[in-house]
């Protein structure tokens, strides 16, 4: 018959929660608030290279000039400059609680999981991904830049 073993987690300063143990009061507030401190800041990123920053679903300019606004109007620029803001502020809002959800609600992966994953897996996809595109700029060089 054989014996049952559990799987503990391989990372040393996950076996003791890590820093959490080693310190306590600002020292530990400071590594906490840093975290999220970097949480912050890659929401902010991530909402302007790819989300589209402080740009609106919807075009604010054309709403203005249905309404008989002229553009240059300093309370309008205000309202939009406002309007830009809240949009990024919303969009770091996404980011941010997207990346708390999937942090609390996964569970931890195993590092042997993970070496399977990306071995076996995101590899190969890479490695096609690569050929593919050197390919495609190969035979097709006027789609892709000249």
């Amino acid at each position: 018959m054989r014996a049952v073993t559990l799987d503990l987690p391989e990372a040393e300063e996950e076996l003791v929660a890590g820093y959490q143990t080693e310190y306590t009061g600002m020292r530990f507030a400071l590594f906490y608030g840093g975290s999220y401190a970097n949480l912050v800041l890659a929401g902010m990123l991530v909402s302007i290279l790819y989300l589209g920053g402080w740009e609106l679903p919807f075009p604010i300019d054309r709403i203005g000039e249905i309404l008989g606004i002229v553009p240059t109007a300093p309370w309008w620029q205000i309202i939009a400059g406002l309007l830009g803001i809240t949009a990024i502020l919303l969009k770091t809002y996404f980011f941010i609680f997207t990346a708390i959800l999937l942090r609390w609600s996964v569970p931890r992966v195993r590092i042997d999981q993970l070496l399977d994953l990306g071995w076996k897996f995101l590899l190969p996809i890479g490695l096609l991904n690569l050929l593919l595109t050197a390919a495609m700029k190969l035979a097709l060089p006027s789609w892709f830049g000249g």
